[in-house]
């Protein structure tokens, strides 16, 4: 089993001197911890980084070394990333994809993610329902033009798991057409593909803005005293 981590964002919704996959939680980066997270299945066996070409600072961290791990030049987009890291990812079957700042990833949720190899052919991608109300602006400004109704409504969220060359050929033919492509399962379904929803922990947050630091701290201290006591 093969993860492709895309980490080639600059990160700049963080108003920080470093992308936000550099940013550290203690003594490790975000990226750090997202990347250990997906070893914590024994599937798991290789990730592949893909890294903005300027890239100065993943070299010094200390998984670099991990012969587990190896890297790739990623892209201007999150697909041109990920696709990269397709490329490298040699003769596996299955590829999962992970977020670079999402380092709350729980093993359970792992565990129930990959366990869609067994059940399905498309695969599928660890979401939470929609619990918030939701509100659609007036397009062009902040008023609101009405309220969506959340039923059936879920946020995404990582890892996403899909046959490597289903992928592969789904992110072509979407990057081929010009089509928007904000995560893997999007690609999917411009080729009418239907990945499966697997409900996920809420504390999974992809680290995007300042405040998001601290939560993610919160989650991460909190587990570990659990796992502790």
């Amino acid at each position: 089993m093969i993860a492709v981590v895309p980490a080639a964002g600059i990160g700049s919704r963080m108003q920080s001197d470093r992308p936000k996959q550099y940013m550290t939680l203690g003594q490790r980066t975000l990226l750090e911890y997202s990347i250990t997270s997906l070893f914590t299945h024994p599937a798991v066996s290789n990730v592949v980084v893909a890294l903005h070409p300027d890239d100065d600072q993943f070299h010094r961290l200390p998984l670099a070394s991990d012969p587990r791990i190896m890297t790739v030049t990623g892209g201007s987009s999150r697909a041109d990333s990920v696709y990269a890291g397709l490329q490298a990812a040699g003769g596996a079957e299955w590829v999962l994809v992970h977020d670079a700042a999402r380092p709350c990833l729980h093993p359970d949720d792992l565990h129930r993610l990959l366990a869609l190899r067994a059940v399905s052919e498309v695969g599928g991608i660890l979401a939470s329902p929609v619990s918030d109300t939701m509100k659609r602006a007036i397009p062009g400004g902040c008023d609101i033009e009405h309220t969506v109704d959340r039923e059936a409504l879920w946020h995404a969220l990582t890892p996403q798991l899909f046959p490597l060359a289903l992928l592969k050929q789904c992110l072509r033919q979407a990057m081929n057409d010009g089509a928007t492509i904000t995560d893997e399962a999007s690609a999917l379904e411009y080729c009418g593909y239907h990945p499966r929803l697997i409900q996920g922990r809420s504390d999974n947050i992809k680290v995007t803005r300042p405040e998001d630091l601290a939560l993610a701290d919160f989650f991460l201290t909190r587990r570990q005293k659990e796992e502790n006591a």
